[in-house]
């Protein structure tokens, strides 16, 4: 079954007619800096648990890190793979001027959201142990990483759900809602994850699962809010239950490209996971020196995050109006600013390291490691933020094919190369240069992918 829509809803609301003739650069801006604000807050709440799991103890900061990787897995698959494949068919709807599908989709989009967060909350509670063992997790940081993780995929759901509505908002062009929202979870999980963690104001010490109840809790809190705006009707789009249908074509519409895309998040942690076991079997100052530069690839993944997602309903709304031409300058101009961004920052600490080097370490067997990181790696920056926004544009045009071949590539080289060096004794510098080799071929092939592939409604 199809829903028609009736005559006056098979036009572009306002929102959409302004993102399918204003100016592309400006409204790439204005449209990512909500989103660069909200990663910030994202951080912020990484750095203040951190801080809070270092005070309990040694075993509890060691737990965090086996739950770490499965926690961003949730995180990027929800809000940048499914997400997009979410955002890009809801923007193709509203561009084709068809705001009855985009309603339905958003309800389609919240079916899959919930399914999927219930598919890892069943995943970790029954294998999350033994994959945090198969990690090298023992006695006592074992039994920490558990506790925390059962709490915390206990509300998979939620973690879910919020970034899923907040997909569907940014599709209809609005980026400060979803921002905001996710700016006011950061907060109450940064609040209530230390209450219940040191068991303040007279509430019980919970510890690490403590800790992870802030994030259950704010994510919740996020869920319901969201779903109240958008049921209400304030929003670019209204949830409408009473006339709701199962539609197949639907769940194909997001899934095509959801479902694709969600291979890349599953590539990058892959890719981190192998080069770290890698890089661990030279001496624990190489070991170090990497995760110093690692740390700031991390802090600026959000800035080409941050325009990827804002091409995603320009160049949604652009393909579903029939304006190929204009969807294939918005993604080339939002890969330009992000490579620009991310280019400069990598040049400039390829050339003075110790700009970021010296924040972190004063032991000169480190700094010499994680300077030789940038000197090699720094100059693969511009390339590495060209490859991840184009990443998010074709999600845009549901040709997600290519991007995903290219991070594919990526990890193969990773995986080839940085295993041949070691055999070879190849210096840890080999290994950097590996990385900047990895990072320009992610790169030229992702903007090869979409200068290839043709772009239609």
């Amino acid at each position: 079954m199809t829903i028609d829509a009736p005559a006056d809803q098979r036009r572009p609301a306002a929102p959409a007619e302004r993102l399918l003739t204003a100016p592309i650069l400006p409204t790439l801006i204005r449209l990512a800096i909500p989103n660069v604000i909200a990663m910030v807050g994202t951080a912020v709440v990484a750095i203040a648990e951190t801080s809070y799991i270092g005070r309990l103890g040694t075993e509890p900061l060691a737990a965090i890190a086996l739950v770490f990787p499965f926690a961003m897995l949730t995180q990027m698959m929800s809000a940048g793979a499914m997400g997009g494949g979410v955002s890009s068919a809801v923007s193709r709807a509203l561009g084709a001027g068809d705001r009855t599908r985009a309603g339905v989709l958003a309800l389609h989009a919240i079916i899959i959201g919930v399914g999927a967060g219930l598919v890892f909350t069943l995943a970790m509670l029954l294998f999350g142990r033994s994959l945090y063992a198969l990690l090298g997790g023992r006695g006592e940081v074992l039994e920490q990483a558990s506790s925390y993780s059962v709490v915390l995929f206990s509300g998979a759901v939620s973690i879910w759900l919020v970034n899923t509505l907040a997909s569907v908002l940014r599709g209809t062009g609005d980026m400060v809602l979803p921002s905001a929202t996710l700016l006011g979870i950061a907060a109450l999980q940064i609040v209530i994850g230390g209450v219940l963690g040191f068991g303040l104001f007279g509430l019980p010490r919970l510890g690490m699962p403590g800790v992870a109840s802030g994030q259950l809790i704010a994510f919740s809190l996020g869920a319901l809010f969201l779903l109240a705006y958008m049921a209400s009707g304030r929003g670019r789009l209204t949830l409408r239950l009473d006339s709701f249908v199962f539609q197949r074509p639907m769940f194909v519409d997001i899934l095509k490209v959801g479902a694709m895309a969600c291979l890349s998040p599953l590539q990058s942690v892959l890719t981190i996971l192998i080069f770290t076991k890698i890089i661990a079997t030279y001496d624990v100052a190489t070991l170090a020196g990497y995760g110093i530069g690692s740390r700031l690839e991390f802090l600026l993944i959000p800035i080409a995050f941050a325009f990827g997602v804002a091409s995603i309903p320009m160049v949604g709304m652009a393909i579903g109006a029939g304006q190929v031409a204009r969807a294939r300058r918005v993604a080339w101009t939002a890969g330009a600013v992000s490579a620009l961004i991310l280019g400069l920052v990598g040049l400039v600490l390829a050339i003075r390291p110790s700009l970021w080097v010296s924040l972190f370490t004063s032991d000169p067997a480190v700094a010499t490691a994680a300077s030789s990181y940038f000197n090699w790696a720094g100059p693969g920056f511009a390339f590495f933020g060209l490859g991840v926004t184009l990443y998010f544009a074709s999600q845009g045009a549901a040709k997600v094919g290519g991007p995903v071949l290219a991070a594919t590539a990526r990890l193969v080289l990773v995986a080839i190369g940085g295993t041949a060096l070691v055999a070879s004794g190849a210096p840890a510098s080999a290994l950097f240069a590996l990385v900047l080799v990895a990072m320009v071929v992610y790169g030229l092939s992702t903007a090869a992918a979409i200068r290839l592939t043709r772009w239609v409604k």
